[in-house]
């Protein structure tokens, strides 16, 4: 035999040792178990992923809500996080608040009480959380800054959870603390007290949604702090945590995680912390931001929801892998479970986690992604490998009966891109508490003693489509609509809403009205102008036409706009071509909502407390810009930006009305 062959054959041998002898893991519950397990979870709000869901017509908006929260069936959600909506800007759009004004209740405004419903009809044992990103202007008196005044802030909050008793049977189960410039322990405690004031005692605080530090020093420290929060929530943590949380003897969640594109890197990411977030951090829950990416995928962070629901107009929508790689875990575990405490990282890369009902039940969830396959879009992961690998599981304790597993598989394949998402294999055999298995890379398993779980299905839903070329609202929509906003219209600054004009006899009684008067409080930098976008980002030559009617005497202004190119939190830096009338008497057109580029302007006669139709239409470099079906302004205009929505709004913070709005897309 020569050299070659020597060298190859004593190789392989290697190899075979190497790989096929295997590693032995215990999995016992002798010594005591771990932390209790209190779910995965999914996070509407944050702003405004949920915005296009709730304009699927039926079957498809159910078969969606069955796979994000019906038990047994697709991501079976243990916890669902929404926004308490605070009128501004918080990442892809605005959500409505309950009191866009100080004197001001309604509790059916936006979609997440709906969606709670829904939520909790699929599964009555599901977690509710509500978490401020942002309050109406009055809450911070002027000031972006709501903890000036923290007994109205608390006395705010503690209503929306009111409400949602009151107005939709909902018992939400924590609330969050808003914390994206460094937390107020003042604040936390005047909540707490507002709530068991409130007879809410039951509702539990969890801080600071944000970072470990400063909070976990401060609440060793401060007994009284300490006492206020149940829960310590941390954004993004890469898995770990830091040795004064432990300290705190808190539960430990990642409060908001993921926001990773939710193609199979993004599913091997979900796959990857659902592990060991609890094996590096001991944290005992997760939820993705988002719950479900429905919103227009060009806005920020497109795609980064557990499943994809962008284009109601034609049913169309995506189970993607994190649903399935959600099921792993939760379709064979419920919240109360107990991690046990023989968790870790295997040998050769990859991690285990197991679970008991502490009734006879055990679920091993096992992950072997490597690390190109499985970045999430933060913090940093540094390099690490995996390899094949051979394992063995012993089973002891209470577990030393147990003679058969069944067995869940997933398998991500970026070579011939044929996945596999959470198929049932044959039932593994325990011989004498132990059972063998090899582990290639990337794949996820499920060992169980839980028989019922399932891969549900509904027919395939229709193609997708691109958004109409025609399309018209009249916004007649007499009574108290389902929903208050206009269906497709995402606002990006301000709300715009539902509106029954009672003191106009004539054609215009039903209209969508934009109602924030005042900057909001918030962390992203909301425009100075309200814009609330449509269409097909595409879009490029079209005409637009809405009739618009100003109310604030003098100053009012609005405006109409196509080839609109930003939204989300960069949308004070949009562009596109905007046509604007004032109440002063003149017209705009600009390149930009900021209005500092002027393209024309001119005298309008326009005024307050009239309706007026704009028109405005662009084809290649040339646009016109008509004023009831008179043209007021017709020149070339930028190349760029060449393709954007189409988008309505008004020059300030100040009330305005829409009505008939058009739409013809011409390429």
């Amino acid at each position: 035999m020569n050299v070659e062959n020597q060298c190859f054959v004593f190789f392989s041998i290697f190899l075979c040792i190497s790989v096929c002898s295997g590693e032995d893991y215990d999995l016992d519950d002798k010594t005591g178990l771990g932390r209790s397990f209190d779910g995965i979870g999914g996070l509407s709000g944050g702003g405004a992923t949920s915005r296009l869901l709730v304009n699927y017509d039926e079957p498809y908006r159910s078969q969606i809500l069955d796979y994000l929260f019906k038990p047994k069936f697709g991501a079976s959600l243990q916890i669902l996080k929404v926004e308490i909506g605070g009128d501004a800007q918080t990442t892809d759009g605005t959500e409505p608040s309950h009191m866009h004004y100080e004197d001001d209740e309604n509790y059916y405004r936006g979609y997440e009480w709906w969606l709670m419903r829904e939520a909790k009809k699929r599964n009555p044992n599901i977690t509710l959380i509500g978490l401020p990103w942002a309050f109406p202007g009055w809450v911070g008196n002027g000031e972006n800054w709501p903890y000036d005044f923290p007994d109205i802030t608390a006395s705010y909050v503690v209503s929306w959870i009111r409400g949602a008793k009151q107005y939709h049977d909902l018992d939400i189960d924590y609330v969050g603390i808003w914390n994206e410039r460094h937390f107020n322990s003042k604040y936390i405690k005047l909540l707490r007290y507002t709530l068991d004031k409130s007879g809410l005692e039951r509702v539990k605080i969890i801080a600071s949604d944000n970072l470990w530090e400063p909070i976990t020093s401060v609440m060793i420290a401060d007994r009284e702090l300490q006492d206020a929060v149940d829960v310590l929530g941390v954004h993004y943590p890469g898995t770990k945590t830091v040795p004064n949380a432990l300290k705190t003897g808190k539960k430990l969640w990642s409060s908001e995680d993921y926001s990773t594109f939710n193609n199979n890197v993004g599913g091997g990411c979900w796959a990857r912390i659902l592990n060991q977030n609890y094996v590096n951090g001991k944290m005992t829950a997760t939820i993705s931001w988002n719950l479900l990416a429905s919103y227009y995928e060009d806005l920020p962070f497109g795609r980064d929801g557990l499943m994809t629901a962008t284009a109601p107009w034609s049913g169309n929508y995506v189970v993607e892998s994190p649903i399935w790689i959600t099921a792993h875990t939760t379709q064979f575990t419920e919240s109360g479970w107990t991690y046990l405490q023989t968790v870790g990282h295997f040998t050769h890369g990859g991690s285990y986690v197991a679970l008991t009902d502490e009734r006879g039940n055990l679920t091993i969830i096992t992950e072997t992604m490597t690390h190109d396959h499985s970045v999430c879009i933060r913090p940093p992961l540094l390099p690490y490998n995996v390899t094949v690998q051979n394992v063995t599981f012993h089973l002891k304790g209470t577990f030393a009966s147990i003679s058969e597993l069944q067995v869940w598989h997933s398998k991500f394949d970026f070579k011939t891109n044929k996945t596999i998402l959470f198929q049932n294999l044959k039932p593994i055999k325990v011989i004498e508490g132990s059972f063998s298995i090899e582990l290639d890379v990337d794949e996820v398993y499920t060992f169980t003693t839980v028989t019922n779980g399932q891969r549900g299905s509904y027919p395939d839903p229709p193609p997708t489509a691109p958004f109409p070329k025609t399309y018209k609202d009249d916004f007649d929509v007499p009574g108290n609509p389902y929903f208050s906003e206009a269906p497709n219209f995402a606002d990006q600054t301000g709300v715009f809403e539902y509106f029954t004009n009672l003191t106009d006899p004539g054609p215009h009684v039903f209209t969508l009205r934009q109602v924030v008067t005042q900057r909001p409080v918030t962390w992203v930098a909301d425009a100075d102008q309200t814009i609330s976008v449509i269409g097909d980002y595409k879009w490029h030559d079209l005409m637009v036409s809405c009739d618009v009617y100003m109310e604030a005497v003098h100053t009012g202004g609005v405006f109409i706009a196509v080839r609109v190119d930003k939204g989300g939190g960069v949308i004070r830096s949009t562009k596109g071509i905007f046509f604007w009338v004032y109440a002063d008497g003149t017209y705009k057109v600009t390149n930009d909502l900021s209005g500092m580029t002027v393209l024309g302007e001119g005298m309008s006669g326009t005024r307050a407390r009239v309706w007026y139709t704009l028109t405005l239409t662009v084809k290649g470099n040339y646009a016109s810009a008509d004023l009831n079906g008179y043209t007021l302004w017709k020149n070339a205009v930028l190349w760029e930006p060449r393709h954007g929505w189409a988008a309505i709004g008004t020059s300030s913070f100040e009330l305005a009305q829409f009505d008939n709005f058009a739409i013809e897309a011409l390429a």
